[in-house]
């Protein structure tokens, strides 16, 4: 995706808390609201009558609170659990499915025993018969984002060249209170990656240029790296650059600044190291992206939006898209982007004419016409569409499973090939299964919304009986003590980013480097273990050592480190008080002390508090500056640091006061 994701903000969104106290509400009924104060050592209990066969949905609007919310059916057993990734405001909408007459109940509780009391108002949208159709289903499993008050989504389902699902859910402007449709206009972020490939597959097809070509052909400003980059590498991102996330953030840039493609090339132009060498390694790049639409730009002579206009949106009649290279155009029938506050929706404003890597404008309709021209070709051919699912390799024989612009995998015995996007408040994913001519796009404009809670659902409904499910181990699956003490120790998943893994007899627990919450790991196999988190989500312990940790449609390699123990108190944290001035980035930070911390300052970004790693390596909660290290002369003297991000690795910054 285009934005970067937090994993300790996705780790605290999905602590376990303790509550005591329960509290019977009684029977809840149809045509009111039930507004209430809920403590953090509270559970309210309600009761729902319910006939045969019946689906009960219901809206909580969570007031400065965020809550969990269980169903249990008539006999008392638990049948879901519902929280939504919104915090401690916006609505939670859960339902509950009868099997049999009976009294039905739901439990309300505080995510956080540590939080303040808050607020939620709670009512009964409907009550009806279960869904029997695939689309009376999906109309139900999408309900809860039919809000007239909240942002939501658009949807549209494609099924052997024929729309059979198409519908929008929500508010596009809060403002004005105008509805989503299928023909509102999303910004889809990530899912702009398959058409920049498209695009140069389209050249290299006019024989205009080769994936195998070094970039330094088209971009000759970029430095030496000392290694070849090929265009291949810029589209399967494993070209070892620094990604244009991290780079903006630490000079100061944010969403809603003004800035274009040239910027952010002339900034990736400046840095002369790669976080690694070209095709040993993958790692998500935005970067890659943003010079393959420089590239196209250079070979065809045409912007990058007359390109895409002209080749692609054009001839396939996708009339509502576009990539705007020119932050101010006005864009009809567009959708704002939002996040939720402790005082409702704020906006997320997005300036930037970033393209490449992001940048497409378009509806959930046009993306199906995108979808269905993998099938039905109008633009291009199948020696672009087989070029652009062929999984990469890297130089030790590894494949990946992203190929170009698109990644690959198998769910449920069905080969998907799909894409997602997130971007401010807009959240996107685009998945087609070829072997079934089956296509679901997906757009939202909340930062709350998760793509992966609904689409997957889609397929479920859909393709039901296309799946193929193993069948599970009846035996309990147990594993050796033994065998979990091996998994045990300190890993690196991104600079700055450590999980210890530890157990007791029966289970494995994860816990983050300056967090105090374990995390069950479930047991899935003697090697993988599941992370619940995130929807399709584990973890897996390799035979060298290492782990991936699988979050949603992202890997990360977690290396193995040794925590040497040492005396904090015996830290001259005076040592690291200083200026640091980055002459590629062209922007300085400054280290002081507050009450013995350590304090990184920005002239544009806020103060971020350091955490002390080992004697000289500090480390944040903030993305773009998770991990500093200290480089002393022989003399002892701190001479510079080296500050690594997400995905920027040890960008040098120089001691100058």
């Amino acid at each position: 995706m285009a934005t970067k994701n937090s994993l300790f903000f996705i780790l605290f969104l999905f602590q376990v808390c303790q509550v005591n106290a329960q509290t019977e509400k009684g029977f809840l009924k149809m045509g009111g609201t039930v507004s209430t104060d809920i403590s953090p050592n509270e559970r309210h209990r309600y009761k729902i009558k319910m006939a045969k066969d019946e689906i009960a949905t219901l809206k909580l609007l969570q007031r400065g609170t965020d809550v969990i919310i269980s169903t249990f059916d008539f006999t008392g057993e638990k049948l879901n659990d519902f929280d939504s990734p919104n915090g401690s405001n916006g609505y939670e909408v859960f339902s509950i499915t009868s099997t049999h007459k009976g009294d039905y109940f739901f439990e309300i509780k505080s995510f956080d025993e540590n939080t303040s009391i808050g607020k939620y108002d709670l009512t009964i949208r409907k009550i009806k018969h279960k869904a029997v159709t695939s689309l009376e289903k999906t109309d139900g499993l999408l309900e809860q984002y039919d809000n007239e008050d909240a942002p939501g989504i658009a949807i549209s389902v494609v099924k052997d060249g024929k729309f059979i699902y198409k519908k929008g859910f929500g508010i596009a402007n809060l403002e004005y209170s105008i509805p989503i449709t299928p023909t509102t206009v999303f910004q889809v972020a990530s899912v702009s990656k398959q058409f920049t490939v498209f695009s140069i597959l389209l050249l290299e097809k006019e024989g205009k240029l080769s994936l195998d070509d070094d970039i330094k052909k088209y971009l000759p400003e970029l430095p030496n790296y000392g290694h070849k980059i090929s265009i291949r590498n810029l589209t399967n991102h494993t070209s070892g650059i620094k990604d244009q996330g991290d780079l903006t953030a630490l000079v100061g840039i944010k969403p809603e600044d003004v800035i274009s493609n040239k910027e952010i090339v002339s900034l990736i132009a400046h840095l002369s190291e790669l976080n690694f060498n070209p095709n040993t390694a993958f790692e998500y790049c935005n970067s890659g992206y943003n010079l393959l639409a420089e590239i196209v730009e250079r070979v065809s002579g045409k912007s990058f939006a007359t390109f895409t206009s002209e080749r692609i949106f054009g001839p396939l009649k996708m009339k509502n898209s576009q990539f705007p290279q020119d932050y101010e155009k006005i864009i009809k029938n567009k959708a704002y982007s939002y996040a939720p506050t402790p005082n409702g929706y704020k906006k997320r404003l997005l300036n930037n004419s970033i393209v490449g890597s992001t940048g497409l404008n378009t509806t959930v309709e046009d993306l199906s016409l995108w979808a269905m021209n993998f099938e039905n070709p109008v633009v291009g051919d199948r020696t672009i569409f087989d070029k652009m699912k062929v999984q990469s390799q890297l130089t030790n024989g590894e494949t990946l499973s992203y190929a170009l612009g698109q990644e690959l995998k198998n769910y449920k015995g069905l080969n998907v090939i799909f894409h997602g996007g997130g971007d401010a408040g807009y959240r996107s994913y685009l998945l087609r299964i070829p072997d079934h001519r089956f296509s679901v796009a997906i757009i939202g404009n909340s930062e709350a919304f998760n793509p992966l809670d609904v689409v997957y659902k889609i397929v479920d409904i859909f393709l039901a009986d296309k799946q193929k499910i193993s069948e599970p181990n009846k035996q309990e699956l147990t594993i050796n003590e033994e065998i979990l003490k091996s998994y045990n120790g300190n890993y690196e998943v991104m600079p700055g980013l450590i999980i210890n893994i530890s157990n007791d007899e029966k289970n494995l627990y994860l816990q983050v480097k300056g967090e105090n919450q374990k995390i069950l790991l479930p047991l899935i196999s003697h090697s993988e273990f599941l992370f619940t988190g995130l929807p399709h989500s584990k973890i897996v312990f390799l035979n060298n050592g290492e782990l991936k940790w699988h979050l949603s449609d992202f890997v990360y390699i977690g290396k193995k480190i040794d925590l040497k123990p040492f005396d904090e108190s015996k830290i001259n944290f005076s040592d690291f008080v200083g200026k640091y001035y980055s002459p590629e980035l062209q922007t300085s930070y400054t280290f002081v002390l507050k009450d013995n911390q350590l304090i990184a300052t920005h002239p544009k970004n806020a103060n971020i508090k350091m955490s002390i790693l080992q004697p000289n390596i500090f480390i944040s909660s903030e993305g773009f500056l998770k991990k500093i290290e200290f480089v002393r002369n022989e003399k002892s003297d701190i001479i510079r640091c080296k500050i690594s991000g997400s995905r920027a690795k040890e960008i040098k910054f120089e001691k100058i006061e």
